[in-house]
């Protein structure tokens, strides 16, 4: 798949269309696909908190965001379908990944947090817009009927996600790459 057709599924994606979930849910090839979308917006991120990390910093974003994507990735699966599945609730991990990956698409404005005023408002923007896409992706992958139940497995994992992502920070530490 062309860069261009990637670039409109994360349109898509951003746009919270419940069809393109439901398509990459299926498309095992958009598994890498889904990995550079969380590339994208992990490095945008490293951009956007350049004058935090530095040169450095934009490695430690990426390694830390792919990590975190993985995990929230296994941890949703088991969420939502040991803890809070539905009554057609029938996934993989991959068809998180994909979706979830997905999610991840308006994390490339990100970028624009460089603008040192602007920061502030940028990441939170994105983060409350990543995390309605994210509940569409849950939604779907799972096979929800409503996005009530996505909501409480989005509430429930996001915590478990934050503490994974925070210990990896952790660990990356300050070091130059």
């Amino acid at each position: 798949m062309s860069a261009v057709a990637v670039a409109r599924r994360m349109w898509r994606a951003a746009r919270l269309e419940a069809d393109l979930y439901e398509e990459v849910e299926h498309d095992r090839s958009a598994t890498p696909q889904a990995f550079a979308v969380v590339l994208c917006a992990s490095v945008a991120a490293g951009i956007g908190s350049f004058h935090n990390g530095g040169w450095a910093g934009i490695g430690w974003s990426a390694v830390a965001w792919l990590v975190g994507w993985y995990a929230w990735a296994r941890t949703t699966w088991w969420i939502g379908t040991r803890l809070l599945p539905g009554p057609d609730t029938h996934a993989d991990p991959g068809e998180l990944l994909r979706t979830l990956g997905f999610s991840s698409s308006p994390g490339v404005l990100l970028a624009f947090a460089l603008f040192e005023p602007l920061a502030g408002a940028i990441f939170l923007l994105c983060a409350l817009w990543m995390l309605a896409c994210m509940v569409a992706a849950v939604r779907q992958a799972l096979d929800y009927r409503g996005n009530l139940r996505a909501i409480a497995v989005c509430a429930i994992g996001f915590p478990v996600y934050a503490a994974i992502l925070g210990v990896t920070l952790l660990l990356l530490g300050p070091w130059p790459i």
